[in-house]
């Protein structure tokens, strides 16, 4: 999350920064104003990035939480192997999917570089 974040704020020119002060606006409102609508397409990009691999990592949370953690992944796949029920399986498949479709297109539509750079 810091990543994304801190590459959309490097970015920010300090001329614009400057300018709003210039023309009276205090420091909540710089922030509030012009520095947080800059940053919006490194948080969208940030919470598709975080969000995302909680979804459907479900390998990672075995491995490391011995099975205690459910994220969805996990409920999805103890759905097809554990209790045999492939119609919800299949249902929770979808419904995620739909999910990382829909954060993909909130990630398409904020980030107007038209992708996202680490430098």
């Amino acid at each position: 999350m810091i990543l994304p974040i801190y590459n959309a704020v490097v970015k920010i020119d300090k001329h614009l920064i400057d300018a709003a002060y210039d023309l009276g606006a205090s420091g909540k409102d710089v922030y509030t104003k012009v520095i947080i609508p800059l940053t919006v397409p490194g948080i969208v990009s940030g919470i598709t990035m975080v969000f995302i691999p909680a979804l459907t990592t479900f390998a990672i949370s075995n491995m490391l939480g011995g099975g205690k953690i459910n994220l969805i992944g996990n409920i999805i796949e103890q759905e097809f192997t554990v209790n045999s029920n492939w119609y919800l399986g299949s249902g929770l498949s979808l419904v995620m999917m739909i999910f990382i479709i829909l954060s993909m297109l909130l990630l398409n539509k904020f980030d107007k570089t038209g992708g996202a750079s680490l430098i």
